[in-house]
């Protein structure tokens, strides 16, 4: 390998990026991790790990040298002077995670503006480009972990709405092929699961697989707005009331677009509870 064919990962110790990291090192790929805190890593012993914060553009310069190619996450503070720093380091090519949510997003929608933004930093950036936009993922069923540690029921918001929600495994799949094959280049990736589900249905999912009986109960919108605000900030639980309350996005459509860049079919809700079951 040459000194410029290192590949980087931020949100090396994510859903995504984690899957991502393996992935890579496992394929013999010069590979880096980004992360913030050293202390608090799951990667493995001899892992080429670089301390960085992507909410502090200059801090990421030492990750960057070398780097051809970058996974990097969006929806950051100042997209337009992490993307300069890249350039600057050199970085050829960057593969943006944002959201499939920019697509026909109502403007004022502040997560739907989050990553339309940072999709026209990347753009406007002067570094080759492939954007990829997820559905919802199959991990975000692991904020209901502590509610099963007490007890058998689940409340969950957005009941009605249904998500075609994608394993971040199969993100990080695309994103593999993405950074190591010019043949994503200049694209934007709309990526889903292979079906549309409730949240009552993937709770039933899960009840088999835990081999426990769990009942589903929903959240009234109060309820969902009181719980959405103990974690986001105004502006966001505003928009995601918006998306599956209003109506604004419909993260239910099913794209072929992992079973086109992988030759096979993204992985179900079923399949994904058995590879974390442990986890629950």
């Amino acid at each position: 390998m040459t000194s410029t064919s290192k590949l980087l990962v931020t949100g090396a110790t994510g859903n995504v990026g984690g899957e991502l990291f393996g992935m890579l090192r496992q394929a013999q790929q010069g590979v880096r991790a980004l992360v913030r805190d050293p202390n608090r890593t799951s990667l493995p012993p001899g892992a080429d790990v670089v301390v960085g914060d992507l909410d502090h553009p200059a801090s990421i310069a030492r990750a960057a040298a070398g780097v051809r190619s970058v996974f990097l996450l969006g929806g950051r503070r100042d997209m337009p002077g992490l993307l300069a720093e890249l350039r600057t380091a050199g970085v050829e090519h960057v593969v943006l995670l944002t959201s499939r949510s920019v697509i026909g997003g109502v403007p004022g929608n502040a997560i739907a503006d989050m990553w339309a933004s940072s999709e026209a930093a990347l753009r406007a950036s002067g570094v080759a480009w492939t954007i990829l936009r997820p559905s919802g993922f199959m991990s975000n069923m692991l904020r209901f972990k502590e509610q099963l540690r007490a007890g058998s029921v689940v409340r969950a918001p957005f009941a009605d709405a249904a998500v075609a929600a994608i394993d971040p495994a199969d993100i990080a799949a695309v994103a593999a092929v993405a950074l190591t094959d010019r043949v994503c280049l200049s694209q934007s990736l709309e990526l889903s699961g292979p079906v549309a589900l409730l949240p009552e249905a993937q709770v039933e999912i899960l009840s088999r697989a835990l081999g426990r009986s769990l009942r589903f109960e929903r959240l009234s919108e109060e309820e969902t707005r009181a719980e959405l605000a103990s974690v986001f900030p105004p502006s966001f639980v505003d928009a995601q009331l918006r998306f599956f309350v209003a109506g604004e996005f419909d993260d239910a459509r099913v794209v072929s677009t992992v079973h086109d860049v992988l030759g096979r079919p993204p992985r179900s809700f079923e399949q994904w509870v058995q590879a974390h079951v442990q986890e629950f």
